[in-house]
């Protein structure tokens, strides 16, 4: 299995990420890729990844980028250093940036700059286009929006839709375009009858399994932070609402991840 968004970097991992990565290893994590939300966890997030890889242990891999969530933080200058950092890495021998992101819009938060979120995810966009590398887009509140960007710029290597929580038809709408669907936790909660039913309703080739940890509880874990082992139990969900195996789903979703972050493959 692939986590293919996990903020590692964040507590309670960034103490010690030795147990949480032995515990991934355990329940069958191959690789968790690490969205990045600003400059000021660009080099943490390298550092992280340039760790020592242990054969039972999932290998790290990240994306830079500018998560609309924290606008405060970002200003012009921080495109020009998100540009320099990504021509440096691209240049890097091994080097394990395999996405730009996590960026996108966000409405939902109160006194949104719509139209510079809107900016800064266009010059992302172009961005992934210039050093060939897919997006990791989030959204809230803001779907027609983020699919004119998508139009206006459409990503080359295509992308993922992190965790998607909408209908057949904006997911259908995405995939038209080349983004992937990122499959987590809020399928584990039964009331949420229309992102389930979506699900079953989805090719194999469409679906990323991620935790989003530490956030995005999975359900009869509220409250306690989420971790990457727990994509098993997205996996086991995903599972029983397709009435498909396991194993079927754990390859494709991996082939799938592998095949957009262009990431070794686990066979």
């Amino acid at each position: 299995m692939i986590d293919s968004h996990c903020h590692f970097d964040f507590p309670p991992f960034a103490g010690d990420p030795e147990p949480y990565l032995v515990q991934a290893g355990q329940a069958g994590v191959s690789h968790i890729v690490i969205p990045s939300v600003g400059a000021r966890n660009w080099q943490p997030i390298q550092t992280l990844c340039a760790r020592p890889a242990s054969p039972a242990q999932p290998a790290l891999y990240y994306a830079l980028g500018m998560h609309p969530y924290f606008a405060s933080e970002h200003d012009a200058g921080t495109l020009s250093q998100l540009e320099s950092r990504l021509e440096t890495v691209s240049q890097q021998a091994g080097n394990r940036c395999v996405a730009v992101g996590e960026c996108g819009l966000d409405f939902a938060i109160p006194n949104a700059d719509r139209q510079q979120q809107i900016g800064w995810l266009l010059r992302q966009l172009e961005l992934a286009n210039q050093f060939n590398l897919p997006v990791i887009l989030h959204c809230r509140k803001a779907f027609p929006e983020l699919m004119q960007c998508l139009k206006s710029c459409p990503p080359i290597r295509g992308g993922v839709y992190h965790a998607f929580s909408g209908s057949l038809q904006q997911a259908s709408q995405l995939l038209d375009l080349g983004i992937k669907i990122g499959v987590g936790g809020t399928i584990t909660y039964r009331r949420a009858n229309k992102t389930r039913t979506t699900m079953t309703q989805l090719p194999l080739d469409a679906m990323l399994l991620e935790t989003d940890a530490p956030d995005m509880p999975l359900a009869g874990y509220q409250g306690e932070p989420n971790q990457p082992d727990r994509v098993a139990l997205v996996l086991a969900a995903l599972a029983e609402l397709r009435s498909e195996s396991l194993a079927v789903l754990a390859a494709a979703t991996s082939k799938n991840a592998e095949f957009l972050f262009a990431l070794p493959s686990q066979i």
